[in-house]
């Protein structure tokens, strides 16, 4: 399975972590928040991986050329100083002609979360994984559900009628990559939409009932948006691999 990583924003919550650095390079222990994400892809089942980079490229680069258990390469986004991840996306409409995953590049998962998402029946041509927690805030992207169905996600929806959050990772069999593509084409048609999330074309094809989802069955993720959040993923994505059958460096000697 192909995986798309939106990596091209510097992280300006961050700063000044992210004064020099992109946010995927940022460590987390001993390795980079990327790293680790394809470390995870890896063991989940990926066999491709397309980076996109924009802020500090050179840095997302040299992480990519220096993983060699997994085929990654890096797309870059020049205009990512000027539009938000709709447009990103948009940049590499081209890579999306076969069944692919997206996942932000802020979002760090066991292995686990992304097998789940694989062997998850098709049901909709549009997959996106959520999870359930006790509260949420304003800056929560979060999801309305029937059953399994997205009728909604939006960061502004009322609390009290959420069903979860989105964690940022999205599957597309090739009907889901098409209607995807035309979304963003349609979308990015319009300048206003620059700067809005990639996630508006998924809600827009909720809409019309293209997408369903899937939850995290209790594996965990985290995401990485302000100084806390990262204090906490440099504490617990480490912390995935130390308890598993498979040490780091096993897993770095036997993919390698």
């Amino acid at each position: 399975m192909k995986v798309i990583i939106l990596s091209a924003g510097q992280g300006r919550r961050l700063l000044p972590h992210t004064e020099d650095t992109p946010k995927c390079a940022l460590p987390l222990g001993d390795r980079s928040a990327l790293e680790w994400q394809l470390m995870s892809l890896k063991a989940g089942g990926a066999n491709e991986v397309v980076v996109v980079s924009g802020f500090q490229a050179a840095k997302v680069c040299a992480i990519a050329e220096n993983f060699t258990s997994l085929p990654v390469r890096v797309s870059h986004n020049p205009f990512y100083a000027h539009s938000d991840n709709l447009g990103t996306c948009w940049i590499v409409r081209h890579e999306m002609h076969q069944p692919f995953v997206i996942v932000n590049g802020d979002t760090m998962f066991e292995p686990e979360v992304f097998a789940r998402l694989l062997a998850a029946p098709m049901r909709y041509p549009i997959t996106l994984v959520t999870n359930r927690k006790a509260a949420y805030d304003a800056d929560d992207m979060k999801v309305i559900l029937d059953g399994e169905r997205l009728l909604r996600v939006d960061k502004r929806l009322d609390v009290n009628a959420v069903s979860g959050e989105s964690i940022g990772m999205i599957r597309f069999s090739e009907t889901g990559a098409q209607l995807f593509r035309d979304q963003l084409e349609l979308m990015m048609a319009n300048e206003s939409t620059l700067k809005r999330w990639y996630l508006s074309a998924i809600d827009a094809l909720a809409d019309k009932g293209f997408v369903g989802t899937v939850g995290t069955a209790g594996h965990a993720w985290c995401e990485i948006d302000d100084a806390k959040d990262l204090a906490h993923a440099a504490k617990v994505v480490p912390g995935w691999w130390e308890n598993r059958r498979i040490t780091v460096d096993q897993f770095e000697r036997t993919a390698g």
